[in-house]
């Protein structure tokens, strides 16, 4: 009877890791980033006017922002009253030809965009140009 005992197999249980859990996370995790990303739009809210264009807009690199409370940014960073030229000329150099680009909430009283347009003409920036929302399929009268 002793020998009997010995001679038996014993079953070991073989520890596995299940993957299935794992690769549920990883893509519920993956589906929760996909959706949330266009979502994080780091910059200023402004609701711009409408217009009409027919030239293709260059590319974006300076940006003057100014929103409905009347403050002053450029490229995303606030500036101070009377500091906009300062900044502009510390980040342009004597890059005059760059194009600057100015946005507006559509609440903004047009003597402050004059204003700071006049300012970066004084200045000697020759191309600057106001952004806008293009009209799309509005009806003309």
């Amino acid at each position: 009877m002793k020998g009997k005992r010995k001679r038996q197999l014993r079953r070991y249980v073989i520890p596995e890791v299940s993957l299935t859990p794992l690769i549920d996370t990883a893509l519920t995790l993956l589906i929760i980033f996909m959706i949330a990303a266009p979502m994080m739009h780091n910059g200023i809210k402004v609701a711009l006017p409408h217009g009409e264009s027919k030239e293709g807009a260059p590319q974006q690199e300076y940006v003057v922002t100014a929103n409905k409370d009347g403050k002053v940014f450029f490229n995303n960073y606030p500036v101070e009253a009377g500091a906009l030229v300062k900044t502009v000329r510390a980040t342009l150099g004597d890059k005059t030809e760059e194009s600057i680009f100015l946005r507006a909430d559509e609440d903004v009283a047009c003597g402050k965009m004059i204003t700071i347009l006049d300012e970066l003409k004084c200045a000697g920036f020759k191309q600057v140009v106001f952004s806008m929302k293009s009209k799309g399929n509005l009806k003309k009268l």
